[in-house]
């Protein structure tokens, strides 16, 4: 550990001409008394470090001195290649080696080009998380996985299987119980209650399939055997995948790593193709009813927002002409009708649903209560709307005057 950080060292003074002991303190995250400790050992190793006193001062390499250090072992070069997600390396547990590669490229680079780094951070960040997600801590089981698929181990883990839904039910995200019409997510894999089997976008797979054995370990988990291809990263939940299947995470009570193991990898896997495929299959298997739906002109150009993007193809490939008045019929895939309720409700007087007439009804009702709501005039209770980041009374995204995601 202590000659990573005198070889960071070495390295922050290279690529930065001169640093204080505060600034190395902060980089190192280490006290100043490590720091003065780090630099006598490196001056007595040989390393022509020197310190200069009074203001603008701090420790500083001999001019013309650089390091040989500056070579990348295998998992540094692996880690830079995903520097541009910071806090997916952090949660993989592979912070501190995306850092140190960092500062051996930073090293590497000719003097006029060592602002490179600081200069497209200055300028550019992302943020992957969509807006209004709850900060949580990364699954426990996130950073031995992460090792499991560097090393093409396989590994033994306790996994939680999601609550069983049918057609029609409201389907909540995990760990969020009782808010209606969240649809499941990849990895909430249905299963055949007492069969020992997994139903997986309409074919029934076995446990123990490609070295994935399974058995029931206690109500609602199973124990399995692994082969981790890779992990992906969608809208901050994590998934783990193997060569057959996808599963969630944060459900991994347990994980034993077989390190002295390793399995034999299909060299024609393609981990992104692989998770397009299942996501899209996914998205496209909860969409299980139908809404035959009017839409005015103006509720045609708000379709794209309400739909679920894995309709919309279907949806209107489905419209028939324009009547007299420019509204058009879709037939509207949908989750289920409590889902398909509150996306028609998005579109207001620009939509009427022509089947089923169960919903139909429940609109009309709806509309019935909307209007006795405004019929008559209200005195304003007081002032109307909040202040938003990097906004000045509006709400919307930072920046905008407008709705979210407008």
């Amino acid at each position: 550990m202590r000659a990573a950080r005198l070889m960071s060292l070495v390295l922050l003074l290279q690529a930065r001409g001169g640093m204080t002991a505060a600034e190395l303190s902060r980089e190192l995250e280490v006290s100043e008394r490590t720091v003065h400790r780090d630099v006598l050992a490196l001056s007595e190793a040989g390393v022509p470090v020197y310190a200069d006193r009074g203001r603008g001062g701090g420790y500083r390499l001999l001019d013309g001195y650089r390091t040989r250090l500056t070579g990348l072992d295998r998992a540094e070069a692996e880690a830079l290649f995903l520097s541009g997600v910071p806090e997916a390396l952090r949660e993989m547990g592979l912070g501190e080696v995306a850092a140190t590669a960092r500062l051996k490229a930073s090293a590497a680079l000719s003097p006029g080009l060592r602002d490179a780094p600081a200069t497209a951070a200055q300028r550019f960040h992302l943020d992957a998380p969509g807006w209004f997600a709850s900060e949580r801590p990364p699954p426990a089981a996130l950073a031995p996985l992460a090792r499991a698929v560097w090393g093409d181990h396989p590994v033994t883990a306790l996994y939680r299987r999601a609550t069983r839904t049918r057609p029609g039910e409201q389907t909540n995200q995990p760990g969020q119980p009782g808010q209606p019409g969240q649809p499941r997510q990849p990895g909430e894999t249905r299963r055949t209650e007492g069969t020992g089997q997994a139903e997986r976008g309409g074919r029934t797979e076995r446990d123990g399939r490609a070295g994935e054995s399974g058995r029931s370990e206690q109500a609602g988990a199973a124990r399995r055997r692994l082969e981790p291809y890779g992990l992906v990263l969608k809208a901050g939940v994590w998934y783990l995948a193997t060569r057959f299947a996808i599963y969630r995470v944060d459900r991994f009570d347990e994980v034993e790593i077989h390190s002295g193991l390793r399995f034999e990898r299909d060299e024609t896997f393609d981990l992104a193709a692989f998770w397009g495929e299942r996501a899209a299959r996914f998205a496209g298997s909860l969409l299980t009813a139908h809404v035959t739906v009017r839409l005015s002109p103006a509720g045609r150009r708000a379709l794209p927002a309400v739909a679920d993007p894995a309709a919309l193809g279907s949806a209107l490939a489905s419209a028939g002409e324009p009547d007299g008045q420019g509204w058009v019929t879709f037939r509207l895939p949908v989750e289920s009708p409590e889902v398909a309720y509150s996306q028609i409700l998005r579109f207001g007087p620009e939509a009427e649903v022509v089947d089923p007439p169960g919903l139909r009804a429940r609109l009309a009702e709806a509309a019935s209560r909307l209007r006795d709501l405004y019929a008559s005039p209200r005195s304003p209770a007081g002032p109307v709307g909040t202040s938003g980041p990097g906004d000045t009374g509006d709400t919307g995204d930072p920046g905008d005057a407008g709705a979210p995601g407008r």
